[in-house]
């Protein structure tokens, strides 16, 4: 009888404790919505580890290998302007720069479907076009991550010298006028450069000519720095310029292998040709400098890193190793040669040499990118004549935009600071601080 009631209670026990632990079921909408958006776990991890390794490039990696590059009176102010416009870009990116870059609605131009960041509120958000097995929420923000950097590399050319307010607007229209109009050509499927085949996998026209193309023409319109020509202006910290180098080559595996929108081979692949494209641009230009100075400097290591990585952003997701290993070395004997010798030969103050990384490491990439691709790793639709010229398209459109941009801002406010605020420094003058000891 005692053995009858044990067995009962236990069995009791167990009933009641299987029922507390047997897990809740998911309500019906929410495991349809899940299973009809259709939406890969994987990849969408990864594409969210990927945006967040292209914010890191912009805050902090440019703040570093910039302001580590200008004088210590001046390097604060680059931090402030970088910040002040991610954080306006965001806002507008929202408000319209995302509809008009990422909706179909023209070759030239996208539409009205996600002002104010309409239909991208979870859990109803579907996949975009071009990436249906994320959230769109999620390509949403990969895709800002771009826009942030891109303007960032834009004020490397017109560091030292431009006011902030000034900055403010430019950032605005740029984003609108500029960076919007571009992508949609070259990235969304309707834009009539994807159209006609041009091959940009991760921003190589979009992203690098057009910033180059953007800051050198910032720079001439701003005019040269006081005392540029006769008055040194040496770096403040190369240490930190080597920082900020080093978070920009690892967050560049986010840039070039998040751009294939999936946790797959291509995005590895990415990964391999980015990473040896960078160390092969970083061995050319050290060793030009050796045959060329008989030293081989911290600041050129890390100058043709970059430049290694710039050239082979179009061409990351379409080539082997090899091919990035070639690109890297193309890069960094272009881009040296370019760093060296543009601003003595043209008198042009592009204050980091934006246009010699960016816009020749951009330029160089796009036309190598369909001769060095691979069928076996992507459709080849381009030839070297339509890359270029799409290429070229993006940077005459930048140039005059950019100009255009400027004339009407300097009719409203000035572009420049005063000379005696310069003479100063922009971290007072403009902020009201200033690095110890500088």
């Amino acid at each position: 009888m005692l053995t009858k009631r044990l067995f009962f209670l236990f069995a009791s026990f167990s009933s009641a404790a299987f029922a507390q632990t047997e897990p809740t079921p998911a309500p019906a909408q929410t495991v349809a919505a899940s299973v009809s958006a259709g939406f890969n776990s994987a990849d969408t991890a990864w594409m969210l580890t990927a945006t967040v390794l292209v914010l890191l490039m912009t805050l902090p990696g440019i703040v570093l290998f910039y302001a580590g590059l200008m004088r210590a009176k001046n390097a604060l102010s680059l931090a402030a302007q970088t910040l002040a416009a991610t954080a306006l870009i965001t806002l507008v990116w929202a408000i319209a720069g995302y509809s008009l870059a990422f909706t179909a609605d023209s070759p030239w131009l996208g539409g009205i479907d996600r002002m104010m960041a309409q239909g991208l509120r979870a859990p109803g958000a579907a996949g975009h076009e071009m990436a249906k097995n994320i959230p769109e929420p999620v390509f949403f923000m990969f895709q800002l991550a771009f826009a942030v950097i891109t303007f960032a590399l834009v004020l490397g050319a017109v560091v030292e010298r431009m006011r902030i307010g000034s900055i403010m607007v430019f950032c605005v229209l740029w984003l609108l006028l500029i960076y919007a109009p571009v992508a949609h050509w070259v990235w969304h499927p309707g834009g009539w450069l994807a159209q006609m085949g041009h091959m940009d996998f991760a921003g190589g026209t979009v992203v690098h000519v057009l910033a180059g193309s953007s800051g050198l023409v910032a720079a001439m319109v701003l005019g040269k720095r006081e005392g540029f020509g006769t008055e040194p202006m040496m770096p403040h910290n190369l240490l930190t310029t080597m920082l900020g180098a080093g978070l920009l080559w690892i967050g560049w595996f986010g840039f070039n292998a998040g751009s294939a929108l999936e946790a797959g081979t291509r995005a590895g692949n990415a990964m391999v040709a980015t990473h040896f494209s960078a160390s092969a641009g970083c061995f050319i230009w050290g060793l030009c400098e050796l045959v060329q100075r008989k030293k081989i400097s911290l600041l050129g290591l890390c100058s043709g890193a970059i430049a290694g990585l710039v050239a082979v952003t179009p061409a990351s997701g379409f080539v082997d190793l090899w091919g990035g290993v070639v690109i890297g070395l193309c890069a960094g004997l272009a881009c040296y040669l370019a760093a060296t010798q543009f601003k003595a030969r043209t008198g042009i103050d592009d204050s980091l040499d934006v246009f010699a990384l960016h816009g020749v490491g951009g330029l160089l990439g796009s036309v190598l990118t369909p001769l060095l691709a691979s069928a076996a790793i992507a459709p080849v639709t381009a030839t070297v004549l339509t890359n270029t010229l799409g290429a070229l398209a993006v940077l005459v459109y930048a140039a005059v935009m950019t100009f255009v941009i400027l004339q009407i801002i300097q009719l409203l406010l000035p572009l420049r600071v005063t000379p005696a605020q310069e003479r100063e420094g922009l971290d007072l003058a403009q902020h009201g601080e200033q690095l110890s000891g500088s």
